[in-house]
C-alpha cells in the first residue's frame, strides 16, 4: 500500500505565505481541491481603490480553466472580533480542481496582466494556499 507524505512549507515570500502541499505518487492525481486565498493590504485603501482592485481581479481572475470557485471583495468592516484578521483590504478566494489546474493558472498571461495592473497599489500581499476537502 503506497502511503502519501505530507509535507508544510512556511515561505516568508509576500509577507509570510504558506503552502500546504501534499506530494502524489508519479501519475496519480490529488482527490483533494487546491485552495488560493490571497489578502491585499493596500498602499491607498480608500473605498474606490478597494473597489478597483475587486474589478481588476475580476477582469483576470475569474474564470480560469481548473477553478471551482472564485470571489474578490472587500474586508468586512462591521467584524471587529479580536480573532479577525484586519490587516487586509481586499480579499481573493479561489478554489482549483487540482494542483496541475492551479499551476496553469499561477503562469497564464492573464493572471501576469493582473499583477501588472495592480502591484503598484500594493503595501503587502499574503498568500495561502492549502488543499482543501471542498463539498
Amino acid at each position: 500500500m503506497r502511503k502519501l507524505i505530507a509535507i508544510a512549507t512556511l515561505l516568508g515570500l509576500a509577507g509570510g505565505a504558506v503552502v500546504l502541499q501534499t506530494p502524489s505518487t508519479a501519475g496519480e492525481k490529488s482527490a483533494k481541491n487546491l485552495g488560493h486565498m490571497v489578502y491585499f493590504k493596500l498602499k491607498d485603501s480608500s473605498p474606490k481603490a478597494s473597489a478597483e482592485l475587486v474589478a481588476l481581479c475580476d477582469k483576470h481572475l475569474s474564470g480560469h480553466e481548473g477553478a471551482v470557485y472564485y470571489s474578490a471583495g472587500v474586508l468586512a468592516q462591521d467584524l471587529k472580533r479580536d480573532v479577525n484578521d484586519r490587516d487586509f483590504d481586499v480579499a481573493l478566494h479561489l478554489v482549483f480542481k487540482d494542483l496541475p489546474s492551479y499551476e496553469k493558472y499561477a503562469v497564464h498571461p492573464r493572471h501576469d496582466d493582473f499583477i501588472k495592473a495592480g502591484k503598484d497599489n500594493w503595501a503587502k500581499v499574503r498568500v495561502f494556499d492549502a488543499y482543501v476537502n471542498a463539498k
